[in-house]
């Protein structure tokens, strides 16, 4: 695997911007800096190749690779992780599953939960393509005070969708 940053010998710039704790700041030859590295048994690694001189820091390479493993590991722990409910509805579907539905897609929008709402058209239902997207619409408009639609309704083979998503954003969990 690839190193992300220069260490040591690896950095070809002649001068380098140097930082670190217990290190004189400023520019120095790269030969130079080198042997501040090399007197207080650290490495001496490119933070900054872009910088003009480049930046380079003073530091343990392995306990400065462990650290950023490390931030890596809790960024993906914190990253919201998005999880999307599915309704599901038939061409003719009755008022009373409607409203029952309904209740459930509330539920989920308050929790935080994208909505993916279908209609599926079984067998010759298909010609019923306009009842689908009254109800996908209607469904949409019932929620519109706590979602927001991400997409109208789709026709994808024998599936009309509608997305959803929440206003707010859900209450964070401690």
């Amino acid at each position: 695997m690839e190193e992300p940053y220069k260490v040591n010998d690896k950095i070809t710039a002649r001068e380098v911007r140097l930082v670190g704790d217990n290190v004189e700041q400023g520019v120095f030859s790269t030969r130079d800096a080198q042997k501040i590295a090399n007197e207080q048994n650290l490495d001496l690694v490119e933070i900054s190749p872009t910088a003009n001189p480049p930046v380079c820091r003073i530091i343990d390479y392995s306990k400065f690779k462990y650290e950023q493993k490390k931030k890596t590991r809790e960024m993906k722990a914190k990253a919201q992780k998005v999880v999307i409910k599915e309704i599901r509805f038939g061409p003719n579907t009755d008022d009373h599953d409607f409203e029952f539905k309904l209740k459930h897609a509330k539920a989920f929008l308050e929790s935080g939960f994208k909505i993916k709402s279908y209609v599926h058209f079984v067998g010759r239902t298909i010609v019923f393509k306009e009842r689908g997207e009254i109800l996908l619409l209607k469904f949409a408009q019932a929620l519109e005070d706590i979602a927001k639609v991400e997409q109208l309704p789709k026709l994808e083979g024998k599936r009309m969708f509608l997305i959803l998503s929440p206003k707010v954003a859900p209450p964070v969990k401690k």
